[in-house]
């Protein structure tokens, strides 16, 4: 049974969130993220759980230090605009502000707070951290693009960090923290292109997170041995977790290739073609540890008894049913362009 307090801290979140995305000023878009901030940090926190309190106080120390920079860059960005009426907006305000949001939502080479404080986390607040949060901030930052080169090398700095230092990870909350690395990555490509896109991205991105989610909560697994051990007796189970994690990775017969294939596309028609290249080749690497992990859980068996495993809590037809929208969903797309 939730406990109000949960539920009044949940939905003061989702309203900090709604006031940044909507708002008309620099400053109610701060005062949000801080509404947001504020409300998240006793979702995060538990009595039980030494790693979750320590996970909930690194969160706001550097939630807190982005803030500041933040403000920061929006008084200088006021002091300029009142003082120098006849200038373009200040590069150093923007610069300043970009990295202040960049820390907020986690994205490479301001990642060094995320796949921390992923792993002290359970799966629900860790999906919160891989969702919701990145959107009031990747909203904000699409209001202020304009040093393109600048996000050229985030986008860079995003597909390296989450590919190479993925690979070396057991841990699959920090598995879905750099790869949340290298989705953030291609969705602020889809920001410099067109904000419609990015809607997309994010959405398919936050659905098939949510299925993979839920299977993980489900059977309780955190460590790529657990889930050796878990799936060997679950065939569809595996099944479809597999197919999951391909999907996130971007194969093409399932939903996830749709966002990354608008993309690219996008990217060769605005002449932007090493940019499609780099994010398509440095993509393979974590794709490589997708499959690592599918073939580790596909293949591999354990022959202990796993006697203290608690069962499935989410019903069975709900989880398909939601598998079978994330999974298969690049055919009623394809369909519904052609008809278009």
């Amino acid at each position: 049974m939730l406990q109000m307090n949960k539920i009044m801290f949940a939905i003061s979140m989702v309203t900090g969130t709604l006031i940044s995305i909507s708002s008309y000023s620099w400053l109610g878009m701060w005062m949000g993220l801080e509404m947001n901030l504020l409300s998240i940090i006793p979702l995060m926190s538990d009595s039980k759980n030494l790693y979750a309190s320590e996970a909930a106080l690194k969160y706001f120390i550097t939630q807190a230090m982005a803030s500041s920079i933040l403000i920061f860059a929006i008084i200088i960005n006021m002091v300029m605009e009142s003082t120098l009426n006849n200038l373009s907006p200040n590069v150093l305000s923007s610069t300043l502000m970009n990295t202040a949001l960049l820390t907020k939502m986690g994205a490479a080479p301001f990642h060094f707070w995320f796949p921390e404080i992923i792993d002290g986390l359970n799966w629900n607040n860790c999906l919160i951290m891989l969702t919701w949060q990145k959107i009031a901030p990747m909203a904000i930052m699409m209001y202020n693009i304009q040093d393109t080169l600048f996000l050229s090398f985030i986008i860079l700095f995003c597909m390296i960090v989450s590919g190479i230092v993925g690979l070396n990870q057991i841990s699959l909350r920090k598995i879905m923290a750099y790869s949340s690395i290298n989705h953030m990555g291609w969705m602020i490509g889809s920001m410099m292109l067109l904000e419609t896109i990015w809607v997309y991205y994010f959405l398919i991105y936050a659905a098939i997170s949510t299925c993979i989610v839920i299977m993980l909560k489900s059977t309780n697994i955190f460590y790529m041995k657990q889930l050796m051990e878990v799936m060997t007796n679950k065939p569809l189970m595996k099944f479809t977790f597999i197919l999951n994690f391909l999907s996130l990775g971007g194969l093409p017969p399932f939903l996830g290739f749709l966002p990354k294939w608008m993309i690219i596309q996008s990217l060769v028609e605005s002449g932007l073609i090493v940019t499609a290249m780099i994010m398509v080749v440095m993509t393979l690497l974590t794709l490589f540890y997708y499959l690592r992990l599918s073939y580790s859980s596909l293949i591999l068996g354990s022959l202990k008894l796993n006697i203290s495993q608690e069962p499935m809590t989410p019903k069975l037809p709900m989880m398909m049913a939601c598998n079978f929208i994330a999974l298969s969903g690049l055919i009623f797309c394809t369909m519904m362009f052609n008809w278009m």
